[in-house]
């Protein structure tokens, strides 16, 4: 018996298999990099090669590491194809002064890329919620390890943004 995510799976690979110009061909999509932006931390989380599913990958410190050349390697090593940025929007949907630095950031790596990728903004309203109640879930304290939950929110992230890519048949 075919569950939904084997029947998900079959349907994409079959139908990039052949065609480059298809708009699902995964291969030219993935790895796709989230990004969990906070002041302190930055979240990273990567799909796997076909875009199923998204990972933890690591926490850079902001203090202690530069994050866009720490980015930048990840990208060269892991052959990301795009990048997901989580975007804080207010409750009410706008855009405030935490998306404008989130924008900025997104401009400087852009800006640093030694090959241009398309760069993508997500609604990251409740993420971080929504990663500490899993990670709570799974027997994690979250609030004492932050950079845990800086990746799983970056997963959330990029889960979503994977979501609203997957065809519907």
């Amino acid at each position: 018996m075919w569950d939904s995510l084997s029947f998900m799976t079959t349907i994409r690979y079959k139908r990039s298999y052949n065609d480059k110009d298809d708009p699902y061909n995964m291969e030219e999509l993935h790895p796709a990099l989230g990004i969990d932006h906070g002041e302190a931390r930055i979240g990273l989380a990567i799909t796997d090669p076909i875009g199923i599913l998204a990972h933890p990958l690591e926490t850079i410190h902001c203090q202690q590491t530069d994050p866009i050349e720490r980015i930048n390697t990840l990208i060269e090593q892991r052959q990301v194809k795009q990048i997901i940025i989580g975007l804080p929007l207010r409750m009410d949907g706008t855009e405030g002064s935490a998306a404008a630095k989130i924008r900025d950031f997104a401009n400087d790596l852009k800006a640093s890329l030694s090959t241009p990728l398309p760069l993508h903004f997500i609604d990251e309203r409740l993420t971080t919620v929504s990663a500490a109640e899993k990670l709570h879930a799974a027997g994690k304290n979250a609030k004492k390890q932050k950079g845990l939950i800086d990746q799983a929110a970056a997963v959330e992230i990029l889960s979503d943004w994977l979501a609203q890519q997957s065809p519907t048949f």
